[in-house]
């Protein structure tokens, strides 16, 4: 038989299909909650939120407010690491309606002693909850209730706010009604702020043509450190193959002294568990990670789950790959790209068990040398659900591991690859070049259900992208192209030091790098001063120093009269941080514009002052009503205007 209740419970958000997938949270952080509650009649209703960590017995409780037409709202804050779990609770308050409804005919001037009475009823029912004072209150309400000599006085108090207080705080849940828990998991917060800096370990040597190794990357913490970044991110430092080796330029055949490229994993000298040799050893890597750690960087390493040719698991475990009737796997593809010298894993396998374990095996031996982050290469090409085993058995053990899905796909495998639990990914903004397209783009991802379960991370460029913009751009260009990463995402990144020192040089027709690290050893310059990373410097400090640039979502556009300015407004949940952001979009030539302030947002008046500090270089205007200009010049194409309250 259906139980009996009144109260309906639907539409609760934020969810990820139905509940079956977790919408993602850091430490610290809110999460706004909505429902649709109603009821036959016309009683009064109330709602609340009940949520807790999945390791706490009880639920903590957070009442909501009812909206216009029974929609309801609420807001909690999560403070733990790991799996949360949410539900509504809705029930008829029977003791509120009693006291609407005595109110009403007050005000209607009818006479209400019978209704006193029956408030006696529920003033008793809250004596066993109520504190040693509230107690006191409700006895003497309990008397005067019953004392027609009083009966103005009993009025009075029957409507007063004080017990309106005590009947919400101590609620009689009659036949309550309760929607299904929902999952949130909840990350440390580098997952929603993170600042990447990519190079190949190979290119790090001193010397022209010698192959560089961790040691020589060590001395080069320190400007990695000092321009702001805090993740390191390596391509992939396994052994590399020797069959079907890539030459330079990605040709199919390799030459005398070509190192090949390092996602073409495993060789005789080992696996996905091993160091490539001429980069040092397991040691010399623990070495680095750990001089890392002491400039405040963490190393992310490379996850590439395929294998080169003569990988140790072609041989041990030949059922992991896909083999033709000649006794040939076809090698890897990505259209338009081929991977000759990459065979990709069968995950169809009749030991796909076996081969999972193995893929998690891999994880907790690098997690083990002290590895929290990971950049995973391709992951669309992998099964979706083989993604979401995998992260969970990593995240029971170690709730820091962070994942960053590296795919450049269609836009719903990228959503469901970070609904599995990715807990960052890239994005389109390496190609998003024009206001429209940034502003559209944007707005997707921070006003739509993916704001609830998708963190992007933007990266002007890639060892892969090399995107026509940048390829023979100045230094505005690339300030430009940085500056809107930085303000619009939390978390960024950037492969350099091509990016900062403007290495631009392309495959003809290609979005591609010509001479690519990812199959040759490049020398680089790493003593290179320029604007551009001074000013990369200086922005990565405002968003170590400004909150409101920590998080994505909490941005507002804001109109201006000049389609190459763009400006918005972001703040934190708290909006003890706010900023107001201008980027011109033209490299070449100085824009002017007036630009709207969202004064409601920012709580002023059209005609009152806003006080703000442009950032870089730390200079005070005081800004009058809501349009003020505003003017950009190619040197400096952004302002970051602090706002002063």
């Amino acid at each position: 038989m259906q139980k009996q209740q009144r109260v309906v419970i639907e539409n609760v958000s934020p969810q990820i299909n139905g509940g079956a997938l977790s919408i993602k949270r850091v430490v610290g952080q809110l999460v706004h909650i909505s429902a649709d509650i109603l009821a036959d009649g016309h009683d009064l209703m109330a709602a609340s939120i009940l949520f807790k960590a999945q390791k706490d017995k009880k639920w903590s409780e957070v009442r909501m407010s009812a909206g216009q037409n029974d929609d309801w709202f609420g807001t909690i804050k999560v403070e733990k690491q790991g799996v949360y779990e949410y539900k509504i609770e809705a029930w008829v308050d029977y003791a509120l309606n009693w006291q609407y409804g005595i109110g009403r005919k007050i005000a209607d001037g009818q006479r209400v002693n019978s209704e006193l009475a029956e408030g006696v009823l529920y003033v008793k029912a809250l004596q066993k909850k109520a504190s040693t004072s509230e107690k006191v209150y409700l006895k003497k309400l309990s008397e005067l209730f019953k004392n027609e000599d009083a009966y103005d006085e009993a009025v009075n108090e029957a409507v007063s706010d004080k017990l309106k207080v005590i009947f919400e705080k101590y609620p009689e849940k009659f036949l309550a009604n309760t929607s299904e828990p929902l999952p949130i998991y909840v990350d440390r917060k580098k997952a929603l702020f993170s600042t990447w800096y990519e190079f190949f370990p190979r290119s790090a040597a001193s010397k022209e043509g010698q192959h560089g190794t961790f040691k020589d990357c060590i001395p080069l913490l320190k400007r990695v450190s000092d321009m702001g970044f805090d993740t390191l991110y390596f391509p992939p430092v396994h052994p590399i193959g020797e069959v079907n080796r890539k030459g330079k330029n990605n040709t199919t055949t390799a030459l005398d002294g070509d190192v090949g490229s390092c996602w073409g994993i495993g060789s005789k000298n080992g696996g996905h568990k091993d160091i490539h040799p001429e980069l040092g050893s397991l040691d010399d890597f623990k070495e680095l990670v750990a001089k890392a750690k002491e400039q405040d960087i963490e190393i992310a390493m490379d996850y590439a789950l395929q294998a080169a040719p003569d990988h140790p698991w072609v041989k041990d475990h030949p059922s992991w790959f896909k083999w033709r009737p000649d006794g040939t796997v076809q090698y890897a593809e990505n259209p338009p790209k081929k991977y000759q010298d990459i065979l990709p894993i069968y995950f169809e396998s009749e030991d796909f068990k076996g081969l999972w374990k193995e893929c998690l095996d891999v994880l907790f031996f690098w997690i083990d040398c002290g590895i929290n982050i990971f950049r995973v290469d391709n992951p669309h090409t992998k099964p979706f659900y083989f993604w979401n085993w995998i992260m969970n058995e990593v995240k029971k053990k170690h709730p820091d591991i962070i994942f960053l899905a590296e795919a450049f796909t269609r836009p719903k495998i990228m959503q469901q690859l970070a609904k599995q639990g990715y807990t960052q990914s890239y994005t389109y903004f390496s190609w998003r070049d024009n206001k429209h397209e940034l502003i559209g783009y944007v707005e997707e991802l921070t006003k739509t259900e993916q704001s609830e379960y998708m963190r992007p991370n933007f990266w002007p460029n890639t060892p892969d992208i090399n995107p026509f913009h940048l390829q023979g751009a100045n230094e505005s260009k690339h300030i430009q192209r940085y500056v809107l990463a930085a303000t619009l995402s939390s978390n960024i990144g950037i492969y350099g030091p091509v990016f900062e020192q403007m290495l631009s040089d392309a495959l003809p027709g290609k979005e591609e790098y010509l001479n690519s690290e990812k199959f040759q050893i490049q020398k680089h310059n790493w003593e290179a001063e320029n604007w551009l990373i001074k000013l990369i410097s200086g922005i990565n400090k405002a968003r170590k120093d400004h909150e409101a640039l920590q998080q994505t979502n909490n941005i507002k556009f804001c109109h201006i009269d000049n389609d190459q300015l763009m400006a918005f407004y972001k703040w934190n949940d708290e909006k003890t941080s706010e900023v107001f952001v201008v980027i011109s979009l033209d490299h070449h030539h100085a824009q002017r514009g007036t630009v709207q302030l969202p004064i409601h947002d920012l709580g002023i008046g059209p005609n009152d002052q806003l006080k703000i500090r442009d950032i870089l270089p730390d200079v005070h205007y005081t800004w009058n009503g809501e349009w003020n200009f505003v003017e950009l010049h190619p040197n400096m194409p952004f302002h970051i205007f602090e706002i002063i309250k």
